[in-house]
């Protein structure tokens, strides 16, 4: 069958990868190897063994293969193994035929090419000898390299071949041969007679066994994406194409071609003739059964079965017997039922049926369901009804069932399936009438907060196409299928007169705000505004409690103003009258983080933890999640990481045991991450980031996830992969922009720049920040939520400056860069004790660059960090104090601060870097007992016979790169003073007159090292 859809990329099988590449290991180190693959049809054995063979081809490694071929039962003695000898013969030639030498009598069987005559007999010695010979063969072949033989679809193979593999499995002791055998698990029936054949092998220590399974879904996405060519893949789509080839590859193909060539609900031909194989060749009366089983679904109960064949129990009997006995149908294990083999199987004799009969059948199994329910063992009667009803083409009773089978998917949180049963609902809405009855479908709490009916005054009694559309768009959104959200609201919006139903059409803009936000596109802001107007002038309600809360929140995480806190208090207001306690509490906690963000940290503190603690009493979990995040985000800005970092494990444990992760995950990771790495504890921070891109529910890519992995990158020392998860974390950020990740997004720069040699990059990060804050209006000042974010940016953008001192092209623009930061550090009122060290530390570091600062200065700033408890930015301000000691001259106070900066946990390879170059340039030991210089014992060179002291043998090297006194007392940390009497000294026992003399002599006699 022609392979017209095949993926251009490998999709998963990683491990399965893995085994055969180790396996290859062995075999390579003389230690031979089996392995047999096996795996359903089409589930990628081949395709896997291909991937294999294009790697493992090399230097000193030789693939071959050889496939069964289906003939008859047994197929063709030695068929594979001729066929990897002849290919062998066509890659080696000569070396081939010289292996052979002496045994080409009985290779000729196997290899006509050999040219021998086949004179010897045929009996179970010349068979013992031609098995004999071909392991020979091998181990000859494999002296000076690795053969790798493939022998493909063993299912098929013939007893000789399966003899021999498992002689060449047994008596390769040597050689340095891998094995690979690929066969077919399904059709491997009780009496296959490959059974035991590897039940016998798998009692050898050689061989393993790699079953293939099929694809989840991300696996199946990935391959679509590359049958299809794109990046960019609809979610129904996948879902469509996973759920009907469940996983299988192939199938995944098939389907993938189909879609191309627009077919999107049938199957290919091809693919149809290939599943209708075996079902073609059963008895009438079983094709029957299998037609009308067909019907039933993926499982279909066997009294169900019974009722709707009307075909006496024996014949019913023997029909399932003969389906089972060739593998179409499969007795369940868990109920008195059965399932197809594949789904596509089933799917394939549903299309063979004609229209006619299609809609009898199902009309039968929804009068026989709805006669008697308890026919069907599972609870999802319901959802089966509305199938069958609308499968037998009888809108008037499947638009009924639809809605109550939506009813129920919604009461089990099922939000897909309920917005599948909505979307039939309204797609047979026009067929049946205007308006259905509201006892139809409408439960209590109807679409959330939305409002139930747009009559001034009395019960609305009958449901409305509007109200279908509403409850469809709440079920997309929770769904997670947003774009199909902002289709139906689309919709809805034709039928809503805004002016005559303000709360109604509020709604809908709400639930389009926070769809957009989702998605990370423009029009929130307009779509939350016009929300606002709608519901400005209306009495309380729930919606507008909503609304309220949404705009406060919404504006929260962009630049808020004492508007928006008392938008949040009217929203708690109106929420706690009207009795929406789950609004009541987002608002609350919208509310606390505004309340912290004007310079009330403790009132907006209490305000979250009270908020978060009635959420844990009455949910719902969503809030409870966000409280949860909010609170650690919050106490994580005010220096309590540790406590940060039990509320974002409580929130990830609740998130993920209640299906929320793909929502919050990402946020609450961060949350976690960060605390972890303000506590010094990287490797479980980092672990903890490669367990989310493990998790096929969360959402492992995100803007913020990413800024973390360039700083953990970053610390590690890592520049290149902290530069490629910048930019992939500032790409997709560019998208929403929000103060709370673009300040640290510009500090993290700003370090790259500066690690990587780029001080007028990481300056012009910093004038970004300080432009942006130039744009706001005068009349709005910096608030206590700037802090968290700014202060560090500020810190950071005054130590690049004091570290470029020296450079031309950075000396040229600092005084007025540095007279922009310290304007803006003068307008910050910090007052929680870290932002009281990060304030003193930006001071501090402002004077570095002005090169006033003093060791008493950075003592005074390291005191204030201790209090906080966090290693970071602690380090920093202990190693710039063992600067300034080492500056003013006090080498062994200097010490002190060293080690306790080397024993931090937060500190980062670069910053122990720095800690070792300063040691070395300043010949301070760090050692409990220090000595006033810490080297190695050298063997003498060639400066041993002037007397250089270690200190002369520095100071030299500088003198010869040209440094003056000055340069040389910076760079080694001593006095100006200090570096003159050493720069006479080295003249003196060097007998020159001149530094340029002592450098040609340096130079010359080699006394600097290599």
């Amino acid at each position: 069958m022609e392979q017209i859809s095949v993926s251009p990329v490998f999709v998963g099988r990683g491990t399965e990868i893995g085994t055969l590449n180790a396996a290859l290991r062995r075999a390579a180190a003389g230690q031979p190897q089996a392995v047999l693959v096996g795996g359903e049809a089409g589930v990628g054995k081949t395709r896997l063994v291909e991937e294999f063979l294009t790697a493992a081809c090399g230097p000193g490694v030789v693939t071959t293969l050889g496939g069964c071929l289906e003939v008859g039962a047994e197929g063709l003695p030695y068929a594979p193994l001729a066929t990897a000898l002849r290919r062998l013969h066509r890659s080696l030639g000569v070396e081939l035929e010289r292996a052979a030498q002496g045994m080409e009598g009985h290779l000729t069987r196997l290899l006509p090419e050999f040219g021998a005559d086949d004179t010897e007999p045929n009996d179970e010695f010349s068979r013992a000898q031609l098995f004999e010979h071909t392991a020979r063969l091998f181990e000859r072949l494999s002296v000076d390299r690795t053969i790798v033989l493939v022998v493909e679809d063993l299912h098929w193979s013939d007893r000789s071949t399966r003899e021999l593999l498992a002689y060449l499995i047994r008596t390769l002791h040597r050689a340095r041969v891998l094995i690979v055998a690929t066969y077919r698990s399904d059709d491997l029936h009780r009496r296959h007679p490959l059974r035991p054949f590897l039940a016998e092998l798998d009692r050898l220590r050689t061989v393993q066994r790699v079953e293939l399974y099929r694809f989840e879904r991300g696996e199946v996405a990935a391959q679509l994406a590359g049958i299809l060519g794109t990046d960019t893949l609809d979610r129904q789509l996948v879902d469509r194409i996973h759920r009907r080839s469940e996983g299988n590859p192939f199938f995944v193909e098939e389907l993938a071609g189909a879609h191309r060539d627009g077919c999107d609900t049938g199957l290919t031909d091809s693919l149809r003739d290939l599943l209708l194989v075996r079902v073609e060749a059963l008895p009438d009366q079983t094709q029957r059964m299998l037609r009308i089983a067909a019907e039933g679904g993926s499982y279909v109960e066997h009294a169900l079965l019974e009722a709707v064949l009307d075909e006496s129990e024996d014949v019913l009997i023997d029909a399932l017997r003969n389906a089972v006995g060739v593998n179409v149908l499969r007795p369940d294990t868990d109920g008195e039922g059965y399932r197809f083999r594949h789904a596509l199987v089933r799917e394939a004799i549903s299309d063979d049926l004609l229209p006619g009969e299609r809609y009898r059948i199902n009309r039968r199994y929804a009068t026989a369901l709805e006669k008697d329910g308890s026919l069907a063992c599972n609870n999802g009667l319901p959802a089966r009804l509305a199938n069958y009803w609308y499968h037998a083409h009888d809108p008037g009773r499947a638009l009924p069932t639809a809605l109550e089978a939506a009813r129920v998917a919604r009461r089990r949180n099922a939000f897909a399936e309920q917005l599948g049963m909505l979307e039939r609902a309204l797609e047979l809405w026009d067929e049946v009438s205007d308006e259905v009855g509201a006892e139809n479908l409408r439960p209590a709490g109807w679409a959330g907060t939305y409002p139930p009916c747009g009559h001034a005054g009395g019960a609305c009694r009958l449901l409305h196409l509007v109200d279908l559309l509403a409850e469809a768009v709440l079920a997309a959104r929770r769904a997670g299928d947003r774009d199909r959200g902002l289709s139906l609201a689309k919709r809805a919006f034709k039928l809503l007169d805004e002016e005559a139903e303000p709360e109604r059409a509020a709604w809908f803009r709400m639930q389009r705000a926070l769809m957009l936000g989702h998605l990370r596109r423009s029009g929130s802001d307009e779509e939350i505004e016009r929300a606002q107007q709608l519901v400005a002038g209306l009495p309380a309600s729930p919606v507008q409690a909503e609304v309220f809360a949404l705009a406060a929140g919404h504006a929260m995480l962009g630049d808020p103003v004492e508007a928006d806190r008392e938008l949040a208090e009217r929203a708690v207001a109106i929420a706690r009258e009207v009795g929406a306690d789950a609004v009541e509490q987002h608002a609350r906690m919208t509310l606390g983080n505004l309340s912290a963000y004007f310079g009330e940290p403790e009132a907006g503190l209490a305000l979250l933890t009270d908020a978060v603690e009635r959420s844990r009493r009455t949910g719902p979990v969503d809030v409870l999640c966000r409280g949860l995040n909010n609170l650690s985000s919050l106490l994580l800005s005010l220096g309590r990481a540790a406590e940060a970092e039990a509320l974002a494990r409580e929130g990830l444990a609740v998130a993920r045991g209640n299906g929320l992760l793909a929502n919050i995950g990402a946020l609450l990771t961060g949350n976690l991450v960060e605390s972890l790495l303000a506590l010094g504890h990287p490797a479980e921070a980092e672990q903890l980031l490669a367990d989310l891109e493990d998790d096929p529910t969360a959402r492992a890519y995100h803007p913020f996830l990413d800024r973390l992995r360039a700083e953990l990158r970053l610390d590690q020392g890592d520049l290149a992969a902290a530069e490629e998860y910048l930019e992939r974390a500032r790409v997709a950020g560019r998208q929403v922009r929000q103060a709370q990740h673009d300040l640290p997004m510009a500090r993290l720069a700003m370090r790259v720049a500066t690690r990587a040699g780029q001080p007028l990059q990481a300056r012009a990060e910093l004038l970004a920040v300080l432009d942006h804050l130039a744009e706001r209006p005068t009349d709005r000042g910096l608030s206590d939520g700037c802090l968290y974010g700014l202060l560090p940016v500020l810190v950071e953008g005054a130590a690049g400056e004091a570290d470029s001192r020296g450079s031309a092209a950075a000396d040229l623009g600092r005084p007025v860069v540095l007279r922009r930061v310290a304007e803006v550090a003068a307008q910050l009122r910090p007052r929680t004790a870290l932002h009281r060290g990060w304030a003193a530390l930006l001071a501090a570091e402002l004077a570095r660059a002005e090169e006033t600062d003093t060791p008493e200065q950075w003592a005074a700033v390291v005191q204030q960090l201790r209090d906080t408890g966090l290693g970071c930015p602690l380090g920093q301000a202990l190693y710039r104090q063992a600067e300034a000691l080492l500056v003013a001259g006090r080498r062994e106070a200097a010490v002190e601060p060293l080690r306790e900066v080397q024993a931090l946990a937060t500190a980062g390879r670069y910053l122990r870097q720095d800690i070792g170059r300063l040691t070395a340039r300043s010949g301070l030991s760090l050692a409990a007992h220090p000595v006033a210089a810490a080297r190695p014992a050298q063997p003498a060179g060639p400066a041993d016979q002037f007397g250089l002291t270690p200190r002369e043998r520095d100071v030299l090297h500088r003198l010869a790169q040209g440094r003056t006194n000055r340069q040389i007392a910076e760079e080694l940390y001593i006095s100006p003073k200090t570096a003159s009497v050493h720069v006479s000294n080295i003249l003196a026992k060097l007998s020159v007159g001149s530094r340029g003399e002592a450098a040609a002599l340096a130079h010359r006699l080699h006394l600097l090292g290599a």
